[in-house]
């Protein structure tokens, strides 16, 4: 006996897939990103900062400091600039430093000329990486050594001289 999807042991099914009139868009809970874009045509020498994410498809030369956003190096995008950021995404040209709280991601067809220093990094095949990598392990990591040092110091000095310059030798390490 054939029966049609819309019955299910006998039972109808009253789910809204099984009605092809029936239209459920689709709800996003996020809100857009806001992202500025600077088109192929612009060329901007100086500084940049703000609070939003960026598409560069066009020409940067100076400073580029958006520490908490994204910055996206379009294909036809040239950028002549140290790039601080919280996450980076080459698809175009860089020649300068790049300075990542979370990712660096080079695509392909990106080109980078300079230090780039990260917590997670991406490198596709085919893509150009000249100068040095340095993956940092996290923020709260080197902040709670900066303490433990600093606790050290401030420690009360042993009588003895051997702990002493055991104590040194841990401190300076």
């Amino acid at each position: 006996m054939l029966q049609s999807a819309d019955y299910t042991n006998g039972v109808k099914s009253t789910s809204p897939a099984s009605n092809p009139n029936s239209y459920n868009p689709v709800k996003t809970t996020t809100a857009p990103i806001e992202q500025a874009t600077i088109g192929r045509t612009l060329v901007i020498k100086g500084e940049i900062s703000g609070s939003e994410a960026l598409y560069i498809d066009g020409r940067i030369e100076g400073k580029i400091t958006l520490t908490d956003n994204r910055v996206t190096i379009g294909r036809n995008g040239t950028v002549q600039a140290d790039i601080a950021a919280r996450e980076v995404v080459v698809m175009g040209k860089v020649t300068g430093n790049i300075d990542c709280s979370d990712r660096v991601d080079i695509r392909s067809e990106g080109v980078v000329n300079g230090n780039v220093s990260t917590v997670r990094i991406s490198v596709e095949d085919g893509a150009v990486l000249k100068g040095g990598i340095q993956v940092k392990s996290g923020e709260h990591k080197p902040q709670s050594q900066a303490q433990h040092q600093q606790k050290a110091a401030e420690a009360p000095k042993p009588s003895a001289p051997e702990p002493q310059k055991a104590l040194a030798a841990t401190a300076g390490a």
